[in-house]
């Protein structure tokens, strides 16, 4: 407990006491009443408490996974409560989750999600390697015929395909690099073409 939020505790402690205090010497006759009031006064402040202190959770929920465009080739993505970036973008008119990764270099699909974008799995060749955190994996290089972020479509764009398990598809550095500017400030993620 850091002293600001010490001193905040003891503050809201003397101001409950002062009020208890009115509430009691103001009351002494009929006591049940005084009682009565005063529980539901701090009912009413221990909701006012829990709904400010849940206030940034519930705006993170409702924010969860909202592209904002800001106009035209630009978007906005917040940061979610893991710290990850999440972009969901069309490819071949599939709606595909990617986590953003500045540390990958290509778009890196799980096999399920190159499925459903339209990859023929069994036409495949791993012939690629790729060093990820869990060791050596191989890749399978593709091309997508469209993929589309927000207004902004790109035709017969480079991935791969990962041999491995992953929880998740990854948006590299080959697919980020095609908008013209990358900021990353203040919980936001913005592109811009």
């Amino acid at each position: 407990m850091t002293a600001d939020n010490t001193a905040s505790l003891i503050y809201l402690v003397l101001l409950g006491c002062a009020v208890g205090g009115w509430f009691f010497t103001t009351g002494r006759i009929n006591i049940g009443k005084t009682l009565q009031m005063a529980m539901i006064w701090g009912f009413i402040f221990l909701g006012v408490v829990a709904g400010y202190g849940l206030w940034n959770d519930v705006q993170r929920q409702t924010m969860n996974n909202q592209m904002l465009q800001l106009g035209q080739g630009q978007i906005s993505v917040p940061r979610q409560a893991d710290g990850h970036y999440y972009l969901t973008l069309a490819l071949n008119g599939e709606n595909i989750r990617f986590v953003v990764d500045t540390g990958a270099t290509d778009m890196v699909l799980t096999r399920d999600d190159a499925r459903r974008s339209g990859i023929d799995l069994d036409t495949l060749h791993f012939l690629g390697t790729a060093n990820t955190a869990n060791g050596q994996v191989r890749t399978a290089p593709v091309r997508i015929n469209t993929v589309r972020l927000g207004d902004i479509t790109d035709t017969d764009v480079r991935a791969s395909v990962n041999g491995g398990e992953m929880d998740g598809s990854l948006l590299g550095m080959g697919y980020l690099e095609k908008w013209g500017r990358i900021e990353i400030s203040g919980g936001e993620l913005r592109l811009t073409r």
